[in-house]
C-alpha cells in the first residue's frame, strides 16, 4: 500500500461526559495526512455526552455521531464500522487519551506487519485510588503475563489494547460478537481473527493512556464482568483465549476450599498458609510502586477476586444466549 489509506476511527460511548471532549480533541487532532473520520455510537448518554458530542460535531464534520439503541460495546461497535467509510478501521475507547501520532504509528504497523496491530493498555489514574489501580495493573503478579500489558517491542500475540485492522477482514470474521456480560469482545475478535489464519500484533509506540476505573466498587463490577466474559468465551469457542484466567479461578476455589476444611474438619492450616502467600504476593506488587502500598494491595485483591469469582459464575451459570453479531 504505497498510498495512505482512508481511516475510519470507531468507538461506543455511554455516559462518557467526563473524558468525552479529551478522547475527541485527541482523536481529531491526529496527526495524519490521509483522510480520516471518527465515527461515535452512543448509547443513550443522559450524562450530557450526546450534547457535548452534537456540539463538535457540528464544528467538525469529520465527526458522526449515531444511535446505539442496544447500548452494548460491541453493539455500538458493529452500528459504527457499519457506517465507516474508511478502508482501515482503528478502534477506541471513551476513557482513553491517545497520541497524536496514534493512527499513523498504527497503520504504518498494519501495513509493514500485514496483521491486526494494537499498543499496550498504559494506565493512568485520575485520583488516588485509580492510581493504585494502575500501578497493580502493571505488575504481572496481578494481569498475567499477557503481552499487550507488557511488551517492550513489537511481537506477534494473541489480543491487543484496542487495535487497528481492514474493513474488510473485520467483515469477514463477522465483527464483534456482544456476551451477556457485556465485555471481551476484544478479546473474542481476535482469537477468532487468528483463528482465521491471521495475525495479531502488538507495538508498543502505539500510545495510549487509559483511565482505570477510580473506586473499589466501579472496580469489583468491571472485574467481575471480565471474569464472565471469559467463561462466556469458553462456552462459545469451546476454549479459553489463553490459560491466564485459570490463575484467579484457582485462587478463589482454593479459599472457598481451605474455609471448607477449616469450618468442617478444623483444618485451618490450609487457609491461613495460602491467604499468607496471597498477601506476600500482593505485597510483592506494592512494593513496586510508589503509590501507598494499601491501595495497591486492595486494588490487585480485589482485581483477582472478582475475576476469579466472575469467571466461576459464568462457568456454573452455562453458556447463555449464543453470541451475535449486532
Amino acid at each position: 500500500m504505497d498510498r495512505l489509506p482512508s481511516i475510519s476511527v470507531i468507538l461506543a460511548v455511554l455516559d462518557e461526559a467526563q473524558f468525552i471532549d479529551d478522547t475527541l480533541s485527541d482523536l481529531l487532532g491526529q496527526v495524519y495526512p490521509g483522510s480520516l473520520e471518527v465515527v461515535v455510537a452512543d448509547g443513550g448518554s443522559k450524562d450530557g455526552t450526546r450534547e457535548k458530542l452534537a456540539h463538535r460535531a457540528s464544528q467538525d464534520d469529520r465527526l458522526l455521531v449515531i444511535e446505539n439503541p442496544k447500548k452494548g460495546q460491541a453493539q455500538g461497535l458493529n452500528l459504527a464500522a457499519a457506517e465507516a467509510s474508511g478502508e482501515i478501521l482503528v478502534r477506541a475507547d471513551g476513557h482513553t487519551r491517545y497520541s497524536n501520532d496514534y493512527v499513523a504509528t498504527s497503520v504504518k504497523s498494519l501495513q509493514e506487519l500485514k496483521g491486526a496491530v494494537g499498543g499496550r493498555m498504559n494506565p493512568f489514574g485520575s485520583n488516588r485510588f485509580g492510581r493504585a489501580v494502575a500501578a497493580a495493573m502493571n505488575s504481572p503478579l496481578t494481569m498475567g503475563p499477557g503481552r499487550f500489558h507488557h511488551a517492550t517491542r513489537i511481537e506477534e500475540v494473541d489480543t491487543v489494547y484496542l487495535g487497528a485492522f481492514p474493513k474488510q477482514g473485520f467483515e469477514e470474521i463477522g465483527g464483534f460478537r456482544s456476551f451477556p456480560s457485556g465485555t471481551s469482545e476484544d478479546a473474542d475478535f481476535y482469537y477468532r481473527w487468528r483463528r482465521s489464519g491471521r495475525k495479531v500484533f502488538v507495538n508498543p509506540d502505539i500510545d495510549t493512556r487509559y483511565t482505570p476505573r477510580d473506586s473499589a466498587g466501579a472496580l469489583w463490577r468491571q472485574y467481575w464482568r471480565y471474569g464472565q466474559g471469559k467463561s462466556e468465551m469458553l462456552w462459545a469457542n469451546g476454549r479459553f483465549p489463553s490459560l491466564r484466567p485459570l490463575a484467579p479461578m484457582a485462587l478463589v476455589v482454593a479459599l472457598v476450599t481451605g474455609l471448607v476444611l477449616g469450618l468442617f474438619a478444623g483444618w485451618w492450616w490450609p487457609l491461613w498458609a495460602l491467604t499468607l502467600a496471597w498477601v506476600i504476593l500482593l505485597l510483592v506488587v506494592a512494593s513496586s510502586s510508589e503509590e501507598p502500598a494499601h491501595l495497591v494491595m486492595l486494588a490487585a485483591a480485589i482485581m483477582h477476586l472478582a475475576y476469579g469469582l466472575g469467571a466461576l459464575y459464568g462457568l456454573i451459570r452455562g453458556p447463555g444466549p449464543v453470541p451475535q453479531r449486532g
